[in-house]
């Protein structure tokens, strides 16, 4: 439709302009999705085994090319649900599972089944100091036995560089240099903190793959984009700009503190405002988004982009008049393109013009004084509405999705440490 509209000069569309489009976009982008393994570190959620299935499946069938499923070092039962997802037949995806540079983390991707496993360290001085406890010498000689390790038994390896976005380009460099002579077969820059701007995300991975080129090696290039400053969709596509073709994503953004770049956002970018191939079904992306809802317990924004209640709704008089009068003038493509329809909620707004344009719709003839007084009693009828009553509901079920979420305390994590120890904790602070 919109090609239908620009040609008839009817609307411009500065993506489309020469000067705009980035000399390095790929063809073809790879979605790598993360919401099983990074969507579950959103606070107190756990999925079931049939829920990651659920979700995993649906993923596969609309196209996603990468899903990770777990992480099965983790635990036991983590573990054994990672080994019966991947026993399961998926038609398109590939099915991977992320191991740190330890080997019985390998080992544990390795005995589910898995064929694509990410192995992941950080490398800048903060956490040497502060988590690894080790050297950059260590840290190296451990990525590389592991990754050596992994493509002996024939896998796909992606080494994944946490905190990347505050690692200095000289460190970067030489922890993947040292990745793909070891045979990491991707790399990937993880912005951790959500601490990068576009800009300096194009800045990063430019440089990254210069100083790659230089060194002789072409590998492809993903990215990992944190959303703690509500970046994480730009980041991403500013790295697609730059030539990466494996971007991160979790459904409706789900992750640790504000989540991840959210599928259904970089997934239609790439596919309306670049034009580049996903391979994904954007039809599905509500139904996946509504399926992801469930399953997490957690209320997707109303306000969202592509997959809220009200992203393509319409409660003001102009808005809805010019919806019916034509579909794009309030909206930037059909909602149809993402299996959505048009929502229109009447209120105090109304006048008769709308009221006019829905009975036509419908066939029913009606009188200009009948019109205002629909018009009429539909105003009244907003206007009635006890507001207090409105609020104490909305308090109530915000205070009920707050009890729902919450996780164990400090004090009852001590409670268990003294039940299997037998031994008190010191720390001045618990009582």
């Amino acid at each position: 439709m919109f090609k239908k509209l620009e040609s008839q000069g009817l609307i411009t569309n500065y993506n489309r302009s020469r000067k705009n489009l980035p000399s390095k976009l790929p063809k073809r982008v790879f979605i790598w999705d993360e919401t099983l393994r990074e969507g579950e570190q959103a606070l107190t959620v756990f999925l079931t085994y049939v829920e990651k299935v659920k979700l995993a499946k649906m993923m596969d069938e609309m196209g996603i090319a990468i899903i990770t499923v777990g992480f099965p070092a983790v635990s036991k039962e983590e573990k054994r649900t990672v080994r019966r997802i991947s026993n399961e037949e998926f038609r398109q995806a590939s099915i991977a599972a992320p191991a740190r540079i330890i080997r019985r983390d390998v080992d544990a991707c390795l005995e589910c089944g898995i064929k694509e496993i990410p192995i992941f360290t950080q490398f800048n001085e903060l956490n040497l100091k502060y988590r690894l406890k080790m050297t950059k010498e260590q840290v190296l000689e451990k990525t590389v036995d592991c990754i050596e390790y992994a493509k002996k038994h024939g896998v796909t390896v992606s080494f994944v560089l946490e905190d990347a976005s505050r690692t200095p380009i000289q460190n970067i460099l030489q922890i993947f240099e040292a990745a793909v002579k070891a045979g990491a077969d991707r790399l990937v820059i993880a912005d951790t903190v959500g601490f990068l701007r576009p800009l300096s995300m194009r800045y990063l991975v430019s440089h990254v793959r210069k100083g790659l080129q230089a060194l002789g090696r072409e590998v492809p290039l993903s990215v990992h984009c944190h959303n703690d400053f509500g970046l994480a969709t730009a980041n991403t596509l500013a790295a697609v700009e730059e030539g990466v073709a494996y971007p991160h994503t979790c459904i409706a953004g789900f992750g640790g503190r504000a989540g991840v770049a959210p599928l259904e956002e970089v997934v239609t970018a790439l596919e309306l405002l670049y034009r580049i191939d996903t391979g994904v079904n954007l039809k599905k992306l509500h139904r996946l988004a509504q399926l992801a809802e469930k399953c997490f317990a957690t209320p997707i924004p109303f306000h969202k982009p592509i997959v809220g209640e009200n992203a393509f709704s319409h409660g003001s008089e102009a808005h809805a008049h010019g919806t019916l009068t034509q579909p794009l003038l309030n909206k930037p493509f059909p909602p149809k393109i993402v299996g959505r329809e048009s929502q229109f909620y009447l209120g105090k707004q109304i006048e008769k013009p709308l009221v006019e344009d829905l009975l036509t719709l419908a066939g029913i003839r009606a009188s200009s004084e009948q019109m205002q007084e629909i018009a009429r009693r539909i105003r009244r009828m907003q206007e009635k509405l006890d507001k207090g009553e409105v609020q104490m509901i909305f308090y109530h079920i915000k205070k009920l999705t707050r009890e729902m979420k919450k996780g164990l305390t400090e004090e009852d994590f001590w409670k268990i440490v003294q039940k299997v120890t037998g031994q008190k904790p010191k720390l001045s602070h618990i009582s």
